[in-house]
């Protein structure tokens, strides 16, 4: 091969569906980290408590569903304290939906940037999941606070081996918002009114998972309606965290395993669809 052969990178307009060009967003890493920078320093710039929302968003949130679910609806939480079993749901349900609202526009917020200057596009909805892991780092510093406090008053936490199942949580929330977000961007770029929607359907979404409720109650009260919220990948994935951190969740391997393939085609599709539409999205943002 001739010495003016050798390219670190080649652009061209052809790749396959399942090109995720994994080696040039290795050689744009420092680009990835200059985003996750951006995006972790400008959601709180120019605010009043700063990065102090990471705490006050999930506690009050917490305070409002013990009190309307917990003491006003009755529902019970399987044996756990109130408090400790909706943080939990919050702190799960909140990486997965950040990773999924932030994604679903990630064409049209940088559209410009898009159309100016090449690099691999797949780098923008990593950058958001990884951005939103640091949040996640902070919001579990809450909920350990709040989990010892708890345990030292002699509530029921009992943490146990299924904490060694938290990082194969964290991939299946980050797969699971990066699949769907990707998905609903690819419709977002010729339809821009769907974005409305994301936030509403987020928060649909949410009472069809167990974040408010404990799925072995809606098995025993609700059996007609449980398939729905069994099958829904969210729910075997807090179920799981509710386990390995404060020792009630209902769940099994073979449901881990259902929703560990779920996720992976809707990553699947979710990175054919993306790479469809990046070549020619320009042309209709």
């Amino acid at each position: 091969m001739k010495e003016e052969d050798n390219w670190d990178i080649e652009i061209s307009a052809k790749s396959g569906a399942f090109d995720l060009k994994l080696k040039d967003v290795w050689h744009y890493r420092d680009l990835l980290f200059l985003l996750v920078r951006r995006d972790f320093v400008s959601f709180y710039k120019q605010t009043i408590l700063g990065p102090i929302w990471f705490f006050v968003q999930p506690l009050f949130t917490t305070i409002i569903y013990t009190f309307v679910f917990g003491d006003m609806g009755k529902i019970p939480t399987d044996g756990l304290n109130k408090p400790l079993f909706y943080l939990a749901g919050i702190t799960a349900w909140g990486y997965f939906s950040d990773c999924l609202s932030k994604t679903t526009t990630v064409f049209t917020d940088n559209a410009s940037l898009f159309g100016k200057v090449y690099f691999p596009r797949l780098i923008v909805p990593l950058g958001i999941v990884l951005s939103n892991l640091l949040r996640f780092g902070v919001q579990m510093l809450l909920f350990f606070i709040i989990m010892a406090a708890y345990w030292s008053r002699g509530a029921y936490v009992h943490p146990n081996s299924g904490l060694l199942l938290l990082p194969l949580l964290l991939l299946l929330m980050a797969m699971l918002g990066l699949g769907l977000g990707m998905i609903i961007s690819a419709m977002t770029t010729k339809y821009r009114d769907l974005r409305f929607l994301i936030t509403f359907g987020i928060q649909l979404m949410m009472y069809v998972t167990t974040v408010v409720y404990p799925l072995s109650y809606l098995i025993e009260q609700h059996p007609r309606y449980a398939w729905l919220v069994e099958y829904n990948p969210m729910t075997t994935v807090i179920e799981a965290f509710r386990y390995g951190f404060l020792g009630k969740g209902t769940f099994t391997a073979e449901s881990l395993a259902i929703t560990t393939g779920i996720t992976i085609l809707i990553l699947l599709f979710g990175i054919v669809v993306f790479n469809r539409v990046e070549r020619n999205f320009v042309d209709t943002v």
